[in-house]
C-alpha cells in the first residue's frame, strides 16, 4: 500500500508567521553581501574620469601661476583624490587609517610606483584606475614628500 501524505501540501506562502523562508533569507544574505562589497571597494576614492579632469585642471593652475611644480601638483592632486583616505601623509593633509603611515615608511619612487600599479596587501592595484602618467605624478609626489613635514 503506497503511503500517501495527509494534509494539503505547504508552501512557502505557507510557512508559519514569524519564520522566514529561504527565499527572504537568502534575499537578506544577498543584500548584506553587497553592501559588504561596495565598503571594501570605497578605498579607490573618486572615479578616474573625475579625477583625469581635476588633475589636467590643477597642472593648468599651477602652470598658469608659473610654478615649476606641476609634477608635485598633480601628484598631490592624484593622492588626495585616490590614495589619502587610506593613507597618512602630512604635506597632502589626509590621516587615513587602512594603509602604512606614508611619513613614517618614506617609499622611493619606485617602490611606490610598484604599489599603486600591482597593489598589495589590503591595496588594491590602480593600473586600471590611473594612466601611467597619474601613476608616474603620485609616485614622483609620494617619494619626494614622504616624511618631510
Amino acid at each position: 500500500m503506497p503511503h500517501k501524505c495527509s494534509g494539503p501540501r505547504r508552501t512557502y506562502r505557507d510557512s508559519p508567521a514569524g519564520r522566514l523562508g529561504i527565499v527572504p533569507r537568502m534575499r537578506t544574505l544577498c543584500a548584506g553581501l553587497v553592501v559588504l562589497a561596495l565598503v571594501l571597494a570605497g578605498c579607490g576614492g573618486d572615479d578616474n574620469e573625475s579625477s583625469s579632469q581635476s588633475t589636467s585642471t590643477q597642472q593648468s593652475t599651477s602652470t598658469a601661476a608659473g610654478g615649476g611644480d606641476t609634477a608635485n601638483a598633480a601628484g598631490k592632486q592624484v593622492f588626495t583624490s585616490n590614495c589619502g583616505g587610506c593613507h597618512t601623509l602630512a604635506d597632502a593633509g589626509t590621516n587615513g587609517q587602512v594603509g602604512p603611515n606614508l611619513d613614517e615608511l618614506k617609499p622611493d619612487k619606485a617602490t611606490a610606483q610598484r604599489q599603486v600599479e600591482n597593489g598589495g596587501g589590503k591595496m588594491p592595484a590602480f593600473k586600471d584606475k590611473l594612466s601611467a602618467e597619474q601613476i608616474d605624478q603620485v609616485a614622483t609626489y609620494v617619494s619626494s614628500v614622504a616624511g618631510q613635514s
